[in-house]
C-alpha cells in the first residue's frame, strides 16, 4: 500500500506549522546544532528509534555537532504525511538535545 503524495497546498499549510523546517525540492530539511557531539549522537539515536517504530527513515548527516535531517518518502517520490509526522517527532525531541537550529545550507 503506497502513501499518497501531499498536494502543494498541503505542503505549504504544513510548513506554516513547522517553522524550523525548509522545503528542498521533494524533501524537508532541518539543521540542528547539538550541545556536544555525543549529545548530537543521542538525538540521532532518539530519532532512529522513532524511525524504526514507524518504518520511515530520514537521511541524516552528522558533522561534529551539526545534524542535518532530510525527510522524503522515497517510495512515493516526494513528501507524504509520513514526513510531516516524523518532522513533528523530531521537533518534539530536539529541545532535549539541541543547542540551536542552524540555517539550512
Amino acid at each position: 500500500m503506497s502513501t499518497p503524495l501531499l498536494t502543494e497546498s498541503e505542503i505549504v499549510d504544513a510548513l506554516a506549522t513547522l517553522p524550523a523546517w525548509t522545503r528542498s525540492g521533494a524533501a524537508l530539511t532541518r539543521s540542528i546544532e547539538a550541545d556536544s557531539f555525543l549529545t548530537g549522537i543521542e538525538l540521532v539515536r532518539a530519532v532512529a528509534e522513532v524511525a524504526e517504530a514507524t518504518d520511515h527513515h530520514p537521511d541524516i548527516d552528522i558533522r561534529w555537532r551539526k545534524i542535518l535531517f532530510t525527510l522524503s518518502t522515497h517510495s512515493a517520490g516526494g513528501l507524504t504525511e509520513l514526513d510531516l509526522a516524523l518532522a513533528r517527532e523530531i521537533d518534539r525531541l530536539a529541545p532535549k538535545y539541541a543547542g540551536a537550529d542552524v540555517p539550512n545550507e
